[in-house]
């Protein structure tokens, strides 16, 4: 059985905040415009693939 703490967890707004280094409100701006990096909504709360993250990251560098 493999440990849930083995596993990649997804990013929480706040996680994707301190790795770019810009703020929530930014982050939150992005989605908004259809801009930024991918992410997902589950439930009420917006959640971050970190691969998809740092590729955007990559990408937009």
């Amino acid at each position: 059985m493999e440990n849930v703490h083995s596993m990649d967890r997804l990013w929480s707004v706040e996680d994707v905040s301190a790795y770019l280094g810009v703020p929530v409100k930014t982050l939150y701006q992005w989605k908004w415009r259809g801009e930024g990096p991918p992410v997902r909504k589950i439930g009420r709360h917006l959640r971050y693939d970190p691969a998809s993250v740092r590729a955007w990251a990559t990408e937009a560098a």
